[in-house]
């Protein structure tokens, strides 16, 4: 049985990221080529500072006249500050230089995961938490820049390190300062790894915390109005103290954990420091090794235990930083519902013909939506679909625009199955308003514009006088450069739908799609815009989505929907004839804005 995507196996997301990485150290290899030479040069001179020390040391310890004494020691020290200065500059360089590999692996995957974001199907998006979702993506971000930055120069170079060092004691003193420090880095590593790995479990459990803790943050910030409509602001705090208590355990967790893990690894350097000091002052009480040698093991000691302690904390963030890209490369390994055949033709619209071929579909086994639907809508006709809520109608344009696929039967646009095509350009031929206008935060002049993002200031323009919204603007101090606020909460809906029908408009597909195009509108309003649109009409074949039955009597044919299928087709005058379901709808509606004009006389 296949494992589901949450439960990825550790490991296998480790070498797939390293794997997804190593393209991008190639992409500038002369960069990475210097980068190293500069790793190569830092480490040679941090070698060959104890060394220098030890001459500096021994040459003030000497018995020579004075201007040996002072003479040695000067030209020693002078050296020493400049070997200490080459390992600063190399290690500077080296940083740098890599830093344009680092930042240019953060832009590409980071790149690669948005649109792979925007690639998957409806579904993923509709169970998404924006906010968890954006705080997987940062940390994942932030996580290949360290993966990138320390696996290459910190982790192999200070292990190459630390065996240059055991075999310069080696050779000059002794084994035994050799094996005091492979063991006690033997150790260390040791007990880091095992450590760390236990504890991954309190990393990752944080980060589900805060990942919780931001999603439920931003989702009760983005319905801010809803929260105030029912006076639930105690709630949601409620809701959102909780997630934080959750996220302050998780936090204390780590926080002990690291507290060991830190104790521990200390632990370990003093008792080797200390055998090492030890060793090396018995030598020098048998007068086998000077106070040089002394000062030189205390100067190799410290430089190999600092970068190790180092090692230590890079190790611990690197497991941090796999488990934070982890859920980022998981996201990459999720499949969209709705793909693409292979090398798929572009549509091409000769006439813009729509047919619904017993087109079945259902969002599960036992929910069936659309019922063996029947339907043709001829070029540059209007059809509406109209019918009581739940009844199907924008299931049918979901399945239009290949948010999803039919379940069975087929959906042809001048006899091509759209299946067969690019979701590209069945996306580009069709112009849809939607129910629910969204807008980005932008001026008014750039949401209108992002139907057509290379449309002119005049084009825009345009299209907002047809949408009945010049007036509007014209009222505003900015004019057309007011900002609408995120997701156009500044904006009434009405507003919002002009803009999202200006966008439309601006599009100019060979298809159009309106969906509850003026649900939000004023009567007035109303009436302008569906002037506009029948003008506009005449020169593209028009789907109109209806809940409100005044703003299709012009349609040439209304498709009456009940409980998934096709109850009723014909004129408006005709299916008042018929005396059926569109004839009840429609009484009852003029009943309903009967009522509506009596209450606002009152």
């Amino acid at each position: 049985m296949p494992r589901p995507k949450s439960a990825i196996a550790l490991d296998e997301v480790h070498w797939g990221a390293l794997k997804t990485l190593f393209p991008y150290l190639l992409e500038f290899k002369r960069a990475v080529i210097l980068a190293l030479a500069c790793l190569v040069g830092a480490k040679l001179a941090s070698t060959g500072m104890p060394f220098i020390l030890k001459h500096i040391v021994d040459g003030l310890d000497g018995e020579g006249g004075a201007a040996a004494a002072i003479a040695l020691p000067l030209g020693l020290l002078l050296a020493y500050g400049a070997v200490r200065f080459s390992s600063v500059l190399f290690g500077e360089l080296r940083d740098t230089v890599f830093g344009r590999v680092t930042e240019r692996a953060q832009r590409r995957v980071g790149l690669e995961v948005f649109e792979h974001l925007h690639r998957l199907d409806l579904d993923f998006h509709l169970d998404r938490r924006t906010g968890g979702l954006s705080r997987d993506i940062e940390r994942g971000n932030a996580g290949i820049g360290f993966l990138m930055r320390f696996m290459v120069f910190n982790i192999v170079p200070t292990l190459v390190e630390i065996v240059m060092v055991a075999g310069l004691l080696w050779w000059n003193y002794s084994y035994l300062f050799a094996l005091l420090v492979l063991g006690a880095v033997v150790v260390y590593i040791g007990f880091s790894v095992v450590a760390t790995e236990w504890r991954t479990r309190f990393v990752r459990e944080l980060n589900r915390a805060e990942s919780r803790s931001s999603s439920r943050s931003v989702d009760s910030l983005l319905n801010y109005e809803t929260v105030k409509y029912f006076g639930n602001e105690e709630h949601e705090a409620g809701h959102y103290d909780r997630e934080l208590a959750h996220w302050e355990q998780a936090r204390r967790k780590n926080r002990l954990s690291l507290f060991g893990l830190n104790i521990g690894q200390a632990v370990i350097i003093a008792l080797a420091m200390t055998g090492a000091m030890i060793l090396a002052a018995f030598n020098v009480t048998r007068g086998a090794m000077t106070v040089g040698d002394f000062v030189l093991i205390n100067a190799f000691m410290m430089q190999i235990f600092i970068p190790l302690n180092f090692l230590g904390f890079v190790y611990r963030e690197l497991k941090g930083a796999l488990a934070n890209i982890e859920k980022m490369f998981s996201l990459l390994k999720a499949k969209p519902a709705i793909e693409d055949k292979a090398d798929a033709p572009d549509l091409e619209i000769r006439a813009g013909r729509i047919e619904f071929d017993d087109v079945r579909f259902g969002y599960g086994e036992d929910r069936e939506i659309l019922k063996g639907i029947r339907f043709t809508v001829e070029p540059q006709q209007k059809v509406a679909i109209v019918g009581a809520s739940g009844a199907g109608k924008s299931t049918l344009f979901k399945l239009l625009f290949r948010f999803y696929d039919a379940g069975a039967g087929r959906i042809r646009i001048d006899g091509r199955d759209i299946r067969d095509v690019n979701q590209r350009s069945l996306r580009s031929a069709i112009g849809v308003v939607p129910q629910e206008a969204v807008l980005f935060n932008q001026s008014i002049l750039e949401n209108v514009r992002y139907g057509r993002v290379d449309a002119s200031d005049e084009e825009v323009m345009e299209v907002i006088r047809h949408a009945q919204l010049a007036e509007f603007i014209e009222q505003l101090p900015e004019g057309a450069a007011t900002m609408v606020g995120e997701r156009g909460l500044k904006f009434s809906g009405g507003e919002k739908q002009r803009v999202a029908i200006a966008r439309a408009l601006l599009k100019r597909p060979p298809i159009m799609v309106f969906d509850e195009a003026t649900s939000s509108l004023d009567s007035h309003s109303e009436r302008g815009i569906l002037a506009s649109l029948q003008q506009i009409a005449r020169k593209q074949t028009t789907l109109v989505i209806a809940h409100r039955l005044s703003t299709v009597v012009d349609a040439d044919v209304i498709l009456v929907m009940d409980r998934g299928e096709i109850v009723e087709r014909g004129s408006h005058a005709e299916l008042l004839a018929n005396d059926s379901h569109y004839a009840s709808l429609w009484q009852l509606q003029q009943q309903e804005r009967g009522v509506e004009t009596v209450s606002t006389n009152l």
